[in-house]
């Protein structure tokens, strides 16, 4: 009996053991694959690209040209005496404005004020020489030779006393124009001659602007031509006028020289600075353009994206005019078409779009 008992319970376990081998050799479902299936199976709903956009209208467009140039003073000299000698007066302050004919300085003319004195003692001398001979020769007591002699006796000495007059200006330095002064390299007490230097003075009203085009441009630009520059560090615009250009291009830089007039009033800007210039070439009224962004050169051609019916749809066009940030479009588009400046490398043809927000030109 025991034994009977023993082979059964074998027999159950091993009824036991097989049950589990074919459960764990049965296939059971994958939930993680079955949610895949389930969302596979599920209808896909579109997304639009959310775009902003620009309705095109006519307006004004100017063909600007970037230029760096310079400011020069209208006027420049570095000052020095004419003749030589012992500086004695300094009568200007370093970076004061000066006019015309004031006197800046002065050499030691202490020599040249006695010989003028000596030549004007004389001169009524020589007047009464003339005089007395004219009288005589009137009544035929003198010869002609003998009143001619003190004539010109009288006008030797009369040139002797402009001469030393002339050299007696020498020794003084005087402004020969209106303008600031600057900073002097001599004082008093020291020899100056011809090449020394002792100051420079500067017209800063009006400025020139100074710059150059590229002979492309040089058929474009004429006396009377409008132009606007900035400056560094500076908010402001400032306009000036082309009043000359250079006879001929430059055969090495290939480039026009040109120079303009800035009125500077008060003087408020100096001369030596670069300035960024936009010489605007051409202007074009009613001209339909589109930002530079929203062009897309694609084999030699360029398109941009219109919007229509809630979808991107592309359009060749033909530029022409070319602006910092605009771009005229001579064929391809019509007044009021809306296009597409933004997320452009997304789009695709007939891809779903949505307005964020909408310009009006």
């Amino acid at each position: 009996m025991r034994k009977r008992v023993k082979w059964g319970i074998v027999a159950v376990i091993i009824a036991a053991a097989a049950g589990v081998g074919l459960y764990t050799q049965m296939p059971r479902q994958n939930e993680e694959l079955a949610e895949a299936d389930k969302v596979m199976a599920a209808p896909q709903t579109k997304t639009a690209l959310n775009v902003n956009a620009v309705v095109l209208a006519p307006q004004m467009l100017s063909e600007e040209i970037p230029i760096i140039g310079t400011l020069l003073p209208d006027e420049e000299v570095d000052l020095s005496f004419e003749t030589s000698g012992k500086i004695v007066a300094i009568n200007f302050q370093e970076g004061s404005t000066v006019k015309q004919g004031q006197l800046l300085a002065k050499v030691n003319d202490r020599h040249l004020q006695a010989q003028l004195q000596r030549l004007l003692a004389q001169v009524k001398l020589a007047e009464d020489r003339v005089y007395r001979q004219e009288t005589l020769l009137r009544r035929d007591a003198v010869s002609q030779e003998a009143y001619e002699q003190v004539k010109t006796d009288l006008a030797t000495l009369n040139a002797d006393i402009e001469s030393v007059k002339a050299q007696i200006e020498q020794t003084e330095l005087r402004a020969p124009f209106d303008g600031v002064i600057g900073l002097r390299q001599v004082s008093v007490g020291s020899y100056a001659s011809p090449s020394t230097i002792v100051a420079t003075l500067t017209k800063v009203v009006p400025l020139k602007v100074e710059f150059a085009v590229s002979e492309r441009y040089a058929a474009d630009i004429e006396r009377g031509a409008n132009l606007s520059f900035t400056l560094e560090g500076s908010l402001n615009t400032y306009q000036a006028q082309v009043y000359a250009r250079e006879s001929r291009i430059d055969p090495d830089t290939r480039t026009l020289t040109v120079r303009a007039l800035y009125p500077n009033p008060a003087g408020a800007v100096m001369p030596g600075r670069y300035v960024s210039i936009s010489l605007k070439r051409q202007e074009l009224e009613d001209a339909l353009a589109v930002p530079s962004e929203a062009i897309i050169p694609e084999m030699g051609k360029d398109k941009v994206f219109c919007y229509r019916s809630g979808k991107a749809e592309p359009t060749d066009i033909v530029t022409g005019v070319r602006t910092e940030g605009l771009v005229q479009v001579v064929r391809g588009l019509a007044q009021g078409d809306t296009i597409i400046t933004s997320g452009i490398q997304q789009l695709r043809t007939g891809m779903a779009v949505s307005i964020d927000r909408l310009e009006q030109q």
